[in-house]
């Protein structure tokens, strides 16, 4: 009887647990059909990316150098035993001149083949939605990065990066454009995609130390198979939540603006290029100032490995006051970024005057914090510009933005070590700060946007009396709740009938008649 009880009782516990299961699970089903709790996952989902993309990128940095010279080391003794078996070998200056070269051009593979793919990508995504090329992007690196992990050989290390790349292209570009079409209004955009910079930032600057940590006590393979592991895990919670193989909404999305329509656009063309020039110092002195600090200040190995992660804390406070400043005063979005760009260009002329690794910290917090800052303004601004000039559809114009960040990656490490060569690191820095302080007047070109009336076409008017499709029908919702656009996020005027466009007139006829066609 005893023995009856007790199987009775497990039986009713387990029914009760399971009971509870399936509870939770309709509650998270119940979640997931609302769209506020829906887009939070996405955010989590495309910061978890954005994460793991420029920790990709960045953690190399420590492992790389030091792994292709033992490679290099062993091949020359190898070889010279062959031919030489009798004499000792000697490391010649061409060999580490060769390195140089070599580890140069495999730390700018990845920015180099995502400038390339970006016009593709951009295209891509605003052909088939947001969803299907995160997906992509995520296993690209994922792939990649395991063959990083076991490669051996620099040809395998150069397919690996390259490849790294090619999913950066698609999951940065379609993670942005995510952000931007689920967060309309523009101050929950802005503090969305400050979010997701703050993400960015902690990648890029966490990773030196975590990857030499990592490959100084447990090997080459490690630090690699612990982020294909959180690319596994946040590609299969991408799978299991958001189901974009099912999501059909697609398919009622309007046709985008086409990339080199966007690229001609004046007021996009001076924010990326503001985004380009912003980015410069640091990507040209992450190549560089570990040589610099150990020829000036004899800086030790843990010094040169920590040299940026200070300036993740000044990174963050950009966002964050960046943020809640657009929140009060979206009109002054213009002032923010030149403001920004006027901390990079003074703080990166000071810092080859730092002598020790202390003073130096203060300068690149500063470059940090101002990157921030134009960063934060300038991103959601992209967004707003596509709104009321062209169609919202995101994907092309962030495909502009992440070509204005490879750019500067691409030049860095292959540049930036000739410029040192040939003229020194102080002119470098001092040109580098010479060309953000003369930038940032460029952004006055942006002070009346935020006066721009949206421009609709006929089908969006068509929109209010009968929708076609899920993606009308939500459109049209949005539409209604909001018909003043952009100046719902705080003290910008009021868009109206007499919105202001300074470029209005270059726009032709036809265009303003019947505007963008949709599908």
């Amino acid at each position: 009887m005893d023995a009856d009880g007790g199987s009775s009782g497990l039986a009713k516990s387990a029914a009760v647990k399971l009971s509870e299961m399936g509870e939770r699970t309709k509650q998270l089903g119940t979640a997931m059909r609302d769209p506020h709790q829906q887009r939070r996952i996405i955010l989590v989902i495309v910061c978890v990316a954005l994460l793991l993309d420029n920790m990709l990128y960045m953690v190399i940095v420590p492992i790389i150098p030091d792994y292709l010279a033992d490679l290099e080391s062993e091949q020359t003794e190898h070889v010279h035993l062959v031919m030489h078996p009798n004499t000792s070998t000697n490391s010649t200056s061409p060999a580490k001149s060769n390195l140089d070269v070599q580890i140069g051009v495999l730390f700018a593979s990845k920015a180099i083949l995502q400038l390339l793919v970006n016009p593709l990508s951009g295209t891509f995504i605003d052909r088939v939605g947001y969803d299907i090329p995160l997906l992509i992007g995520l296993s690209v690196m994922f792939v990649s990065t395991c063959i990083f992990a076991f490669g051996e050989n620099y040809a395998t290390l150069f397919v690996a990066r390259s490849l790294q790349g090619l999913g950066s292209a698609f999951a940065d570009t379609s993670g942005l454009a995510m952000i931007a079409d689920k967060y309309t209004e523009e101050a929950e955009r802005s503090r969305a995609l400050g979010i997701a910079l703050a993400f960015i930032s902690f990648g890029s600057l966490v990773a030196p130390p975590f990857g030499g940590v990592l490959y100084e006590f447990a090997g080459k393979r490690v630090p690699f198979i612990v982020l294909a592991c959180i690319c596994l895990a946040d590609g299969f919670l991408f799978l299991t939540l958001i189901k974009p193989l099912t999501n059909r909404t697609r398919e009622n999305m309007p046709v985008g603006t086409p990339i080199y329509r966007l690229m001609i656009d004046p007021y996009i063309a001076v924010v990326a290029g503001a985004l380009t020039v912003c980015n410069i110092p640091l990507a040209f002195l992450e190549p560089t100032i570990a040589n610099w600090m150990e020829t000036t200040m004899h800086s030790s190995q843990w010094e040169m490995g920590l040299t940026w992660l200070p300036a993740f804390f000044p990174h963050v406070l950009g966002v964050y006051i960046t943020v809640k400043l657009a929140a009060q005063h979206p009109n002054l979005q213009w002032f923010y970024g030149a403001v920004g760009m006027v901390i990079i260009g003074a703080s990166s002329c000071t810092v080859p005057a730092c002598k020790t690794f202390g003073q130096l910290i203060a300068p690149l917090c500063g470059i940090c914090f101002g990157i921030a800052l134009v960063d934060t303004a300038l991103l959601p601004t992209l967004a707003f510009l596509v709104d009321v000039r062209h169609v919202s559809v995101y994907g092309s114009v962030y495909a502009i933005a992440d070509i204005s960040y490879s750019v500067a990656y691409a030049m860095g490490p292959i540049v930036a070590g000739q410029i040192v060569h040939n003229l020194g690191f102080v002119q470098l820095n001092l040109g580098m700060g010479l060309v953000n302080v003369l930038y940032a007047p460029a952004l006055l070109l942006l002070r009346n946007v935020c006066q721009m009336k949206p421009s609709y076409s006929e089908r969006d008017n068509l929109l209010e009396e009968a929708p076609q499709g899920l993606y009308d029908t939500i459109k049209m919702e949005e539409r209604r709740g909001k018909k003043k656009g952009y100046s719902s996020a705080g003290n910008c005027l009021p868009v109206d009938e007499n919105g202001f466009d300074p470029f209005r007139a270059q726009r032709s006829p036809s265009e303003e008649s019947s505007g963008p066609e949709y599908t």
